[in-house]
Order: structure tokens, then C-alpha cells, then sequence
């Protein structure tokens, strides 16, 4: 099987349509606006959504290398993925 590297284009491309969904967006806001990590349900209670539709957008955010999720039982929690999106997106996370 051959693994297929993307280009740095092609990784821009998956970021920048991770962010086009304003939940999404908003969730970087929150995600940036303390240095922690957010669990599924405190950032629903914070977008008034439930966790379901949270834990879909944290897996478009981490797909698209923006999030790194740990699981621990039951709950997951997520931060940002800062130095890969300095890398991809210089000064983008100060413009929030």
C-alpha cells in the first residue's frame, strides 16, 4: 500500500475547510482563548449544542490536524494543535 505525503497546499486546503463551519470556528475561539484542554461537554454547554454535534466537530478539527483529543474514560478532552497551525497559518490564532 502506498501512503500518499500531502503537500503543504493540501494541508492548507484540509485546515481551511475544517474552519469554514462557524461552530467549528468558534470552537478554535474557545479552544485558544485559555491554554487548557476543553472537554466534549463544556464546550457544548458553551455553544448551547450537544455533545454529540460537539464531538463531530472535534473530529473534523483533529482530522484536519488542528486538535489533538486525549480519551480518558468516558469524557475527551481536546486542545490545540498551536505549533501546526503557526506552521500552516503564521499569526492566524492572534487575528482571534
Amino acid at each position: 500500500m502506498i501512503i500518499k505525503q500531502l503537500t503543504k497546499d493540501e494541508i492548507r486546503v484540509q485546515v481551511f475547510k475544517a474552519l469554514a463551519d462557524e461552530a467549528r470556528l468558534t470552537i478554535v475561539r474557545i479552544l485558544n482563548s485559555q491554554d487548557k484542554e476543553w472537554s466534549c461537554g463544556e464546550i457544548g454547554e458553551s455553544l448551547d449544542i450537544n455533545k454529540s454535534t460537539v464531538s463531530y466537530h472535534f473530529k473534523i478539527l483533529r482530522e484536519a490536524g488542528l486538535t489533538t483529543t486525549r480519551k480518558s474514560g468516558q469524557n475527551r478532552f481536546v486542545y490545540l494543535n498551536r505549533n501546526f497551525i503557526e506552521e500552516i497559518l503564521p499569526g492566524f490564532l492572534e487575528t482571534l
